[in-house]
């Protein structure tokens, strides 16, 4: 697959598109985590549109991978920025109109928001360990990432995949770890939500509880959620297969097959 590149609100990003092979499926539009891009997801978007038979595209956000920084500083509202600003304008330029969303940690946060704030647009949304609000146990985690960043060679792993690692662990870890960060909530946006969300998490998550799935339940009509043993905050690589039988299903209700 062919790296491609397209301009979004001044920024060139990098994307894949994997075509669809069933016709009158949805574009299942993949959003990564708070220290992921492309590259980081390795087979599993191929997988992904292999087993759905939909077009899948996957994207590296402004700054991750080797997409185009921002020029200003990040603020709290990251997220609501990329849902609210650069996630509309991404559709736009690529002429996605039937959306499944698929998003994993901050990406799933990014997508809860595109979906309460648009709720006519997605057919639906994917989102494995979404965050809705902070938890104790996330800045336990983020700290423990800190202290990995300083003392292991993490940075030398985060820069086979990032052009500006420094950058991309130090927009999510300063800005998690922040004080104004800690009101960060996002559950405005669930009851606004109109299509169907299967929400997966790991019992032995890292950076969160069930909490955060269970809020959608309770806020969002059509929830089904997945909670996976022996699984942590990257359901996709911990649990593949069930994961991919999770989505498969979830498309085929969708599309009614």
């Amino acid at each position: 697959m062919t790296m491609k590149h397209l301009v979004v609100n001044g920024l060139r990003l990098e994307y894949l598109d994997y075509p669809a092979h069933r016709p009158g499926l949805p574009t299942i539009l993949m959003l990564h985590e708070g220290l992921g891009c492309i590259a980081m997801w390795r087979h599993f978007p191929e997988r992904v549109a292999a087993v759905t038979g939909c077009r899948v595209i996957v994207w590296s956000r402004a700054g991750y991978g080797h997409s185009q920084p921002y020029a200003e500083a990040r603020t709290p509202r990251y997220m609501h920025r990329e849902a609210l600003e650069a996630l509309p304008a991404l559709l736009a330029e690529l002429g996605v109109e039937r959306l499944l969303l698929f998003g994993h940690s901050d990406g799933g946060s990014i997508a809860l928001i595109f979906a309460g704030a648009f709720p006519d647009v997605p057919l639906g949304a994917i989102v494995m360990a979404p965050h809705e609000f902070v938890e104790e146990e996330t800045l336990t985690g983020i700290l423990a990432a800190k202290e990995a960043w300083t003392a292991t060679d993490l940075p030398q792993k985060l820069a086979r995949y990032h052009a500006d690692v420094d950058r991309v662990f130090a927009d999510w870890n300063d800005t998690w770890l922040s004080p104004p960060f800690r009101d960060w909530n996002i559950e405005e946006y669930l009851p606004q939500i109109r299509c169907p969300v299967l929400a997966i998490q790991g019992e032995d998550d890292e950076y969160a509880t069930m909490r955060q799935i269970d809020t959608i339940a309770e806020q969002v009509a059509d929830t089904t959620l997945l909670k996976l043993p022996q699984c942590g905050h990257s359901p996709h690589r911990d649990q593949p297969a069930a994961v991919l039988g999770a989505v498969d299903a979830f498309v085929r209700r969708l599309s009614g097959s």
